[in-house]
């Protein structure tokens, strides 16, 4: 894959358009939800238990709630993975342009989209009522960990340097990405009601953005290493502001858990000059020094959480991806060479 960059003349690019064009639909889509979110006031909930408690979810499940949330869930994941197989067995190549796949996968999101926020106001129930909070939170760490394998040939992932990850399993990432990407964010749209409290607002506006990123495969804009950065590390400002706003104090810890990954891996990606580079660093370290003087150096460990839980996890899955695809390997050799 090639990458794009952004165009100089305004009207240059279709793609560019489209995307242009997704991001206000997405923001229109945001405050539809945001001006509809007072006739939700009055849904009764369950106090909140604690961290594993999602509390945006009907006392007593109905029948129609769960129908409407898994069989919409159902078809728009089933709609998007078929969009997806279709490209990659019919197009197979990257245009400055929209394919019609493209549009077809674009009309898909916006209509479920609406559908969802309709469901929502009158069944109100999303997947959640069914399923762990951690299911759709690991979706997303699922997600950033495949980017960090797929992308570790590219920018590398430590400091500009590639990890010794296995190749086989660093192309079956490639290729396939998709159609986890596509199950993270599907899945995670729908696990909410559209509430229109802060935090879900903005994750509504990031699963948007997410959607809008998935509709757009095989066009140059979809490789652009600074439109897929914006998508990877918006979770640093969408961690970092829920976290504020649920007043729990941990903020540093996702501001600078996803900020040491940007200077980690993620800004080698750009291409800028080491000048800039070092300018990263240095104000990812004296911002870290700024508040954790003020908060204590007990919770200095706070900075190296996410990091390590996404860097094991990029070590743990690529090998035992890349084991399994061996074996698989090995026992599709035996087969063939087995005589009859």
């Amino acid at each position: 894959m090639t990458e794009a960059s952004l165009p100089t003349a305004k009207g240059q690019r279709g793609d560019i358009r489209a995307l242009v064009a997704g991001i206000a639909i997405s923001v229109l889509f945001t405050g539809t939800i945001w001006a509809l979110g007072p006739r939700l006031q009055a849904i009764p909930h369950l106090p909140d238990t604690g961290a594993s408690w999602y509390y945006w979810k009907l006392p007593v499940p109905t029948t129609w709630g769960r129908i409407t949330a898994w069989g919409f869930y159902a078809l728009h994941q089933l709609a998007m993975w078929g969009a997806i197989y279709y490209a990659q067995t019919r197009v197979r190549r990257y245009t400055t342009g929209l394919h019609p796949v493209n549009w077809f996968a674009l009309g898909i999101n916006a209509a479920f989209i609406a559908l969802h926020i309709v469901q929502s106001h009158v069944w109100y129930d999303g997947l959640a009522q069914d399923v762990s909070i951690w299911s759709s939170q690991g979706s997303v760490i699922l997600m950033l960990v495949l980017i960090l394998i797929m992308e570790n040939r590219r920018r590398g992932l430590f400091l500009g340097r590639k990890a010794p990850l296995p190749e086989r399993a660093v192309r079956f990432v490639r290729q396939y990405h998709g159609y986890v990407f596509s199950w993270a964010t599907v899945y995670t749209f729908w696990y909410h009601p559209t509430e229109a409290t802060s935090g879900h607002l903005i994750g509504f506006l990031y699963m948007f953005l997410l959607l809008l990123q998935g509709s757009l495969f095989m066009t140059r804009v979809h490789v652009n290493r600074w439109w897929t950065l914006v998508m990877e590390a918006t979770v640093l400002v969408h961690g970092t502001l829920v976290a504020v706003m649920q007043g729990n104090g941990l903020w540093p810890m996702f501001a600078f858990g996803f900020g040491g990954i940007f200077v980690i891996t993620q800004m080698y990606g750009l291409r800028l000059s080491l000048l800039v580079e070092g300018l990263f660093i240095a104000l990812y370290i004296g911002g870290a020094l700024a508040v954790y003087s003020r908060l204590g150096w007990a919770r200095l460990n706070e900075i190296v959480r996410i990091p390590l839980i996404e860097y094991v996890l990029v070590f743990a899955l690529a090998w035992l991806l890349g084991g399994v695809l061996w074996t698989i390997g090995k026992l599709r050799a035996r087969l063939q060479a087995e005589p009859g």
